[in-house]
């Protein structure tokens, strides 16, 4: 059975919380801002659909405990990427958690990959969650310990097909992660990866025919598809006190696909 609604869990060490999450305005992203918002956390979260992000803002504004905060944010500029933080620090009095949720998993032929065009996927998959996660340190330091989630993606652990630079990136920030773990530890800064297996977004169903899901869901230990409310039952886990010995790690919320 799927909690919804006053069955999901509640985190009394999530209100107030101080929370930037990227790509926000639909998807998983869309979720993990309705979650945060839901349990009483103060919100600011960026993209580049303005219009989407700002229908998330009006859906979710109305009898929020602290409306959420729209910015739009180029993620492959890094001066933007550090702008967005310190704008954050500021707008929301502090910063204590930080998700690095944005990605782009566009197909592409291994033939067809140029240096040009593997620059631009490290800059838009990778790239920005070392440099978001870089400047969150001195607001999270300030306020005496924070949490940084990163998401990573189930696709290179089962070597799929037509997206070998989106793999590479995603099997990197597993990596990164165990390092700033390592690094900021003793900042009592947790650092960790979310690894979703296929999650039903419409972005995602741009590239699965309903035989193709059928084969996933056949793939996986349990039935049904995941959908974004359980990534973030996860996420909110991590980043509450309740997983305060939770760091390095990847954790999986995939269905058993394997």
């Amino acid at each position: 059975m799927t909690a919804t609604g006053d069955q999901r869990a509640r985190y009394p060490s999530l209100a107030g919380k101080r929370v930037l999450v990227t790509g926000g305005a639909s998807g998983i992203g869309e979720g993990l801002v309705e979650a945060f918002v839901g349990q009483g956390a103060r919100v600011l979260f960026c993209d580049i659909a303005d219009d989407v992000a700002r229908a998330v803002v009006a859906r979710l504004a109305p009898g929020a405990a602290h409306a959420p905060l729209y910015r739009r944010c180029d993620l492959t500029d890094i001066e933007a990427v550090r702008a967005l933080v310190a704008e954050a620090d500021t707008a929301l009095g502090g910063l204590d958690i930080l998700i690095n949720n944005a990605s782009n998993d566009d197909r592409h032929a291994l033939a067809d990959v140029t240096p040009a065009y593997w620059d631009d996927r490290m800059a838009v998959n990778l790239r920005h969650l070392f440099f978001a996660a870089q400047a969150a340190v001195p607001p999270m330091r300030r306020a005496g310990g924070g949490v940084t989630l990163n998401f990573g993606s189930i696709s290179w652990h089962l070597g799929l097909t037509e997206m070998p630079l989106y793999q590479t990136a995603k099997a990197a920030i597993e990596g990164m992660t165990r390092a700033l773990a390592r690094d900021l530890g003793r900042d009592n800064i947790r650092v960790a990866a979310i690894v979703p297996g296929n999650v039903q977004t419409p972005r995602q169903e741009r590239w699965y025919s309903p035989e193709g899901e059928a084969e996933i869901v056949a793939a996986q230990c349990l039935d049904g598809r995941i959908q974004p409310a359980d990534v973030a039952a996860l996420v909110l886990f991590l980043a509450s006190d309740d997983a305060r010995m939770c760091t390095a790690h990847a954790y999986f919320i995939d269905a058993g696909w394997r």
